[in-house]
């Protein structure tokens, strides 16, 4: 009986922390930040054993409708406030965990050793044919450049060059490959690549505020553990490998 008693206990034991290791989070992110979170990844994972980080990167739009459509996700970030915005809409963040944590810019792009612009305007010449742009619909780096382009009285002339990209890592290997003249990504993704050229950055007057907002989704399967992420992600460790991939910090 006692040995039987001993014998119990010990599968209890090894019940207990083989759950714990297998406690995951499921965390959907804007594509533009893999590089980042992935080293963060590494960095989080060596203090917390027992916690394995999942992502599911993509344009910030498309996740924001996997969401809002009950994909098993317990941490959001994306990279504009739209999305995060109908998600509280749709009462489907735990609100006091939502944060913005960081900014970027955008930039016009061609391939390396392509052609030479000055300005935007620039991309209604004859030379340029083909111009790379993330969907507007659901890809953010695209609605900003949308507003950017609007705003210069570029749109409507420059919609029969556009190639339209699912993400913005798409739309820079649109213009890694030669494929297309130019492209307009985020600051990040350019400086990541060494087949293109930055031509020129937008003023940030010419388009809202590039801003990345991140948040605990309410049907968290582990809401505890989402939460330390999510402080973690906000954290001056963090902070420093979000720096080294040029993102800037909210203050």
């Amino acid at each position: 009986m006692l040995a039987l008693l001993i014998s119990w206990n010990l599968f209890k034991n090894f019940s207990s922390v083989d759950t714990l290791q297998r406690t995951s989070l499921n965390v959907s992110a804007a594509i533009s930040l893999s590089k980042a979170l992935g080293e963060i990844k590494t960095v989080y994972q060596s203090s917390n054993p027992n916690f394995t980080i999942n992502y599911n990167f993509g344009a910030s739009g498309a996740l924001e409708q996997q969401i809002q459509q009950g994909a098993p996700v317990d941490v959001f970030f994306s990279a504009a406030t739209n999305p995060m915005d109908a998600l509280q809409q749709s009462n489907l963040l735990i609100n006091d965990t939502r944060r913005n944590l960081l900014t970027n810019r955008l930039v016009l792009i061609s391939p390396k050793n392509g052609v030479a612009l000055s300005d935007f305007k620039q991309l209604t010449d004859a030379r340029i044919k083909k111009i790379a742009f993330g969907e507007p619909k659901s890809v953010p780096v695209g609605q900003y450049a949308q507003e950017m382009l609007t705003k210069l009285g570029l749109w409507q002339q420059l919609q029969a060059k556009l190639v339209l990209g699912n993400n913005v890592r798409q739309v820079l290997t649109f213009v890694e490959s030669g494929n297309v003249d130019a492209g307009i990504v985020y600051a990040t993704d350019a400086t990541a690549s060494d087949k293109v050229t930055v031509l020129l950055t937008a003023a940030e007057n010419l388009h809202s505020p590039i801003v990345y907002p991140l948040a605990v989704i309410k049907n968290s399967r582990n809401p505890a553990a989402a939460k330390a992420f999510v402080d973690f992600l906000g954290g001056d460790q963090a902070k420093i490998v979000f720096q080294k991939y040029g993102f800037g910090i909210v203050r």
